[in-house]
């Protein structure tokens, strides 16, 4: 019986935060490169750039599908290549298993564009992550068993995480402000939501070459610093700054359940990873 998701990347920041919250019934292998510690139990070493895939193990596991998470998100060009590197490897390998992979995109692949963008929108990336991701997705093309998801904000995962961790009281979380006196927005989803719905995407009949996920409508960053108790400081928004990122998630509501945004429990969501 084959009924184990492959995790690849358990030890990055998402990684991390799902291990937290994945639930003891439904079964999961964990892979990790053999200089790091796994994320969590049962788990497999594997270093994914350098060494085949350990297929004897991954077929004793009995894997029904792959959760690719591994990837690169800083600013070295180089690293970011990797990230298309990575999903083609879990590409091969979901096809030699005969399984479906799901790899992980990011809503940057749209660039900072208003209005709500749904997966036929035209992708105009802004930075080498955005771009990676992007060109990511263009080689995955035309494989039916891969599916991209562009994913939203992860609570606790994301830039605005990242800030509250490097914050100190000589140097606080700042805020875009706009003309309205509200923060920027965006589209965002838990670890704990992103969980929920993992099984009912490897169990859907079909799914789209790509798929937005995140909960629906967006969430003021302001409002969930506020849920925090996290203090911040306020900065008139330039020219540039984009109020509202929102992704159209109907497609993602045709497969599974899906939740409003909620700043609350964003902030209930694994923050700082």
């Amino acid at each position: 019986m084959r009924d184990t998701i492959l995790i690849l990347g358990g030890t990055g920041k998402l990684g991390r935060a799902l291990a937290r919250v994945w639930p003891d019934d439904l079964p999961a292998l964990w892979q990790h490169r053999p200089d790091s510690t796994a994320p969590a139990v049962p788990a497999v070493a594997w270093d994914i750039l350098n060494s085949p895939a350990p297929l004897a193990d991954l077929e004793r596991a009995g894997i029904a599908g792959i959760l690719a998470l591994a990837g690169y998100a800083g600013p070295d060009p180089d690293l970011l290549a990797q990230n298309t590197t990575l999903a083609q490897a879990a590409a091969r390998l979901g096809k030699t298993l005969g399984c479906r992979v799901l790899v992980a995109s990011s809503q940057a692949v749209y660039g900072p564009r208003p209005g709500l963008l749904h997966e036929g929108s035209a992708c105009a990336p802004q930075g080498g992550y955005g771009a990676a991701k992007l060109a990511m997705e263009n080689t995955l093309a035309g494989q039916d068993h891969v599916t991209c998801l562009r994913i939203g904000n992860v609570a606790g995962c994301d830039a605005l995480a990242a800030g509250i961790a490097a914050a100190t009281p000589e140097s606080p979380v700042t805020l875009d402000r706009f003309a309205d006196g509200q923060g920027p927005r965006r589209a965002m989803i838990g670890a704990a939501d992103l969980m929920a719905m993992v099984p009912a995407l490897f169990a859907a009949p079909a799914l789209p070459p790509v798929l937005n996920v995140a909960r629906a409508g967006s969430v003021d960053m302001a409002d969930v610093l506020a849920a925090l108790g996290q203090p911040f400081v306020w900065r008139a928004a330039g020219p540039d700054a984009l109020p509202d990122l929102r992704l159209d998630v109907t497609l993602l509501q045709g497969i599974c359940a899906v939740p409003g945004a909620d700043a609350a429990a964003m902030a209930q969501q694994g923050w700082p990873a």
